[in-house]
């Protein structure tokens, strides 16, 4: 039986592990993180394939090289899809709709941030958004010059710090009232999509980032056509075999807002018949070619 390395044994893991079971897939949790390892011993547990790079680069290339291991998605995609200003240009490069945006690399001049604001054309408010980070962390709105100065000055102090790897962040539009969708592709076809809802109390609390991380419902629905086309020209532009894309949808218009190459599995009610066959073969295929 094909064994396949998962290194997340949370949601994810659970919900594959049957499914993919059933298809002759033994699924196994392979610890990227939090371990001691001899590396001069070869590991007890052997795997085939991995499903996703880990989240650690450096941990992940120790535990690629003991274990042979090729992966679905590999290092590359993962940090990839990990550099939203990397993505939103290329995608803006190939014609595909993005939000209107502005990429700042610390440490910038508070004046040369404002004039490349109004130079994008971008009206407050404004969203700021670290550059690589996962789950809305960091996220904020600016209202103004100064409040966008404010958030900017905060991310130049965390950036002064050497340990801190990413100094950039975007600044971006801000999409009045959008609706927020995560598209599932699977090897170039959308396989299932949410919507991240937010409460009507969460609303008229002023709440607005609609991650789930953040209390908002991640409800199945049925992606309209162009919604779907749009998703896997952006997996197919990037190149990444398994792919979440978030897309905005405000005032007529369709962006692609980021995406995520470490998506979770979500249950099964929330993707299209034949998901965990098309995940198997794919796990196949990438052990086959290795």
């Amino acid at each position: 039986m094909l064994r396949l390395a998962v290194t997340t044994s949370s949601e994810t893991f659970e919900r594959m592990r049957g499914p993919l079971g059933d298809r002759g897939i033994d699924v196994g949790h392979l610890p990227a993180e939090g371990f001691a390892l001899d590396l001069s011993t070869p590991p007890a547990e052997p795997f085939d394939v991995g499903f996703v790079y880990p989240s650690r680069p450096m941990e992940g290339g120790v535990v690629t090289a003991r274990h042979d291991l090729p992966w679905v998605n590999t290092r590359e995609d993962v940090l990839t899809s990990r550099n939203k200003a990397g993505v939103i240009a290329a995608l803006e490069r190939a014609g595909l709709p993005v939000p209107r945006s502005v990429c700042v690399s610390n440490p910038a001049d508070e004046s040369d941030l404002l004039d490349a604001v109004e130079s994008a054309g971008l009206d407050y408010p404004v969203v700021v958004k670290p550059n690589s980070t996962t789950r809305g962390v960091g996220i904020a709105k600016a209202h103004d010059p100064d409040s966008l100065s404010g958030h900017a000055d905060v991310l130049s102090l965390v950036h002064d710090f050497r340990a801190t790897g990413d100094k950039s962040f975007l600044i971006q539009e801000w999409l009045p009232d959008a609706r927020d969708y995560r598209a599932m592709v699977l090897d170039g076809e959308v396989v299932g999509a949410v919507e991240r809802r937010l409460s009507d109390g969460a609303r008229d609390g002023g709440r607005w980032k609609h991650n789930v991380h953040r209390g908002a419902e991640a409800v199945g629905v049925a992606l309209p056509k162009r919604h779907r086309d749009l998703a896997e020209a952006v997996a197919d532009e990037l190149g990444i075999r398994y792919l979440g894309v978030d897309l905005l949808e405000s005032d007529g218009r369709v962006v692609v807002s980021e995406t995520n190459a470490r998506p979770t599995i979500d249950d099964d009610a929330k993707y299209d018949d034949g998901f965990f066959d098309r995940l198997a073969a794919l796990v196949e295929r990438v052990a086959k070619k290795s």
